[in-house]
């Protein structure tokens, strides 16, 4: 049993991607709480907790394991089966500010490896989410 929700595990996924560059954008917290509005995965959540469950995923970035903690929550909390939702949701994070730092790409790359992601689908989700960016502009 996993001490976090599998809906947890995904805020922290969208968290921690977002934080990667030390940098949350407005851009990338209206992502973030318009994937937890609509989406299916997040309709057991309950959005009250949404600013808990932030505030505990930075503060244990912020701890000397940090990140390889979150890593292993997420990984912990998550069915193999949804794999794909969570690296798809971190795409859509990284991706929603129109620039991917070189931080977020490495963070990308973890995720694919800690989830076990094969490089087929990881491309198909990555083209999947730079194609949701395109504007007419």
């Amino acid at each position: 049993m996993s001490t976090i929700s599998p809906e947890t595990a995904l805020i922290y996924t969208l968290v921690t991607v977002s934080a990667s560059d030390d940098e949350m954008t407005d851009t990338e917290l209206n992502r973030m709480t318009g994937i937890v509005g609509y989406l299916p995965a997040f309709r057991n959540y309950n959005v009250e907790k949404l600013r808990s469950d932030t505030n505990s995923c930075i503060e244990l970035l912020q701890s000397e394991e940090g990140l390889d903690a979150v890593m292993g929550l997420i990984e912990e909390a998550i069915p193999e089966s949804h794999s794909d939702l969570v690296y798809a949701l971190a795409c859509e994070v990284a991706a929603s500010d129109g620039a991917l730092s070189q931080e977020e790409l490495r963070l990308l790359e973890m995720i694919r490896h800690v989830l076990d992601i094969d490089r087929l689908t990881a491309a198909a989700i990555e083209r999947g989410a730079a194609a949701r960016q395109k504007t007419f502009n």
